[in-house]
């Protein structure tokens, strides 16, 4: 975004004479994400430009003026979207589809053809662009840390025909082999396990608590409440406890896909 906003900010803030860790506590935001928009970096939803006009006695202005957004995410997720990029470390259990931040575009946009209502193509472009966008993150080679525990039913379910599947899982075993990410995977053997009713994000920030997020069929949810984030994190604790080693998990990755090359 262009960073006439984030400086129009900056410049209220310090005229106000308030740090950005004052500001953010007035208008209940974290002072990185205060950082982020000032920076360019980011741009504020519009409850947050709402809560930056009250801190700052700005009439209307920050949320009258937000900057054009492409950002194509569905409804209840923007919220999160905001959260992810944030995080200093990020722990993603996935039932059905690789993580959007590990998908590749051609998965990415396999998944996306089977939206109801179907989308263009034009929205579906916007909507691929968004998770690459989204994938950035990992273009920093420390922060955040990614761990993902996958059910092996993501393994096994034909996204797109057997050559994406094969480039998908080659992808996360680069990464995984470049130390920028921790797979695990729970083997079908396991059986039951306390992660199956839904996909699961869990994040954690340099300066606010912990928090969750959980999805399901067009609807998602951020916990927040300490209470419900430990038992999110407990239980994926035990989950990943039962999950297969970071080693047999690439070497079961990598003869997935190898069997995927082969069906091509």
């Amino acid at each position: 975004m262009s960073n006439i906003y984030g400086e129009w900010l900056k410049a209220q803030r310090e005229a106000a004479r308030l740090t950005q860790q004052e500001l953010a506590t007035a208008a209940v935001m974290t002072r990185s994400h205060i950082a982020h928009i000032e920076a360019g970096r980011r741009t504020p939803s519009k409850e947050d430009a709402r809560r930056l006009d009250r801190a700052l006695n700005t009439g209307d202005v920050l949320s009258s003026f937000l900057p054009d957004d492409d950002t194509a995410v569905a409804g209840y997720f923007e919220a999160a979207l905001q959260l992810e990029q944030q995080a200093t470390m990020i722990r993603e259990f996935a039932l059905s589809f690789i993580p959007g931040i590990l998908q590749t575009e051609r998965y990415a946009r396999a998944v996306l053809s089977t939206s109801f209502p179907p989308v263009g193509e034009a929205e579906c472009d916007r909507l691929v662009v968004t998770h690459l966008e989204r994938a950035k993150i990992l273009e920093d080679p420390v922060t955040p840390v990614v761990w993902a525990l996958l059910d092996e039913a993501v393994l096994r379910r034909v996204v797109g025909g057997p050559e994406v599947m094969a480039e998908q899982l080659r992808h996360i075993v680069k990464l995984a082999e470049s130390g920028r990410v921790r797979v695990h995977v729970l083997p079908f053997g396991l059986g039951v396990h306390p992660l199956m009713q839904s996909m699961l994000t869990l994040l954690k920030f340099e300066d606010q608590p912990p928090v969750a997020y959980s999805e399901g069929i067009q609807v998602g949810k951020i916990h927040d409440s300490p209470a419900m984030v430990d038992r999110l994190e407990g239980t994926y604790d035990l989950a990943l406890g039962d999950a297969m080693p970071l080693k047999d998990s690439l070497t079961l990755l990598r003869a997935t896909a190898k069997d995927y090359e082969h069906r091509e």
